[in-house]
C-alpha cells in the first residue's frame, strides 16, 4: 500500500468538503489503484488527508492526469499557506471493522527516535488491543524516510474514544504504550476529526 499525507491550513472547511465530494464524484471513478481517502478539518482549521493507493505508480498516474491537476489547482486555493506532502509505502494497516463507518478519526503525527522499533511494535498481534478498546475499528501506521510517522485511528464515535482513553490498560498493554511514548523524538501533533470525510471505491 502507498499512502500520501497532505496537510495545510484551510480557509473554508465547507468549501473544502464540497471540493472533496466533487473529487469523489468526478475523478474517483477514473483513479485506478485508489483504495480510499480519509480527510477532514480540525476545530482550529488544520486540514489533513490520507490518500491510499495500491502502489506509488498508481498514485503517480493519478497525479499526472489533467483532471487531477485542474482539481488540485482549485482545491489548493482554499489553503492559506499551501500544502505539505509526505509519501510512503512503509504502511501497516489494521482493520478490525469498517473504517468507513467511523464517527471519529484521530491522526497523530510525530517523529520516532527508533523507527524500526516503532514499526515492530505497531505490527504486533492486535487481539489484546481489540479486546481492550473495541471502539477502535481500524488503524493505519505510515512511516516516512526521515523517521516521521502518521498514525490514523478510526473510532465508532468520539464519545466512545474519550471513554476508552480514560480506561486503565492491563500491564502488558501499558508497557507497550509506555515504550511507544518513550520513542517519541518530539511532541506528537494530534488532528481530531470530529466529522471525518471518508471516501472509498465502494461508495462510488
Amino acid at each position: 500500500m502507498f499512502v500520501q499525507v497532505i496537510q495545510g491550513q484551510v480557509t473554508d472547511a465547507e468549501q473544502a468538503h464540497a471540493a472533496m465530494d466533487r473529487w469523489m464524484e468526478e475523478l474517483a471513478p477514473e483513479a485506478t489503484g485508489w483504495l480510499g481517502t480519509t480527510a477532514g478539518v480540525t476545530a482550529d482549521g488544520r486540514f489533513i488527508a490520507l490518500a491510499r493507493f495500491e502502489s506509488a505508480d498508481a498514485a503517480r498516474r493519478n497525479s499526472e492526469s489533467a483532471a487531477q491537476d485542474k482539481w488540485w489547482h482549485e482545491f489548493s486555493a482554499l489553503l492559506s499557506n499551501g500544502a505539505t506532502f509526505r509519501d510512503t509505502e512503509d504502511v501497516t494497516p489494521g482493520m478490525f471493522g469498517d473504517p468507513d463507518a467511523a464517527g471519529f478519526v484521530q491522526v497523530i503525527r510525530g517523529r520516532a527516535s527508533n523507527p524500526a522499533r516503532v514499526r515492530e511494535l505497531m505490527q504486533m498481534d492486535p487481539a489484546d488491543w481489540v479486546a481492550f478498546r473495541p471502539e477502535v475499528i481500524g488503524s493505519i501506521f505510515s512511516l516516512f524516510d526521515d523517521g516521521r510517522f502518521a498514525t490514523t485511528f478510526y473510532f465508532t464515535s468520539e464519545a466512545a474514544a474519550r471513554d476508552g482513553e480514560r480506561k486503565e490498560p492491563p500491564a502488558e498493554l501499558k508497557a507497550l504504550v509506555d515504550e511507544l511514548d518513550s520513542l517519541d523524538a518530539e511532541p506528537p501533533e494530534f488532528f481530531d476529526l470530529t466529522s471525518p470525510w471518508l471516501y472509498s471505491p465502494a461508495s462510488t
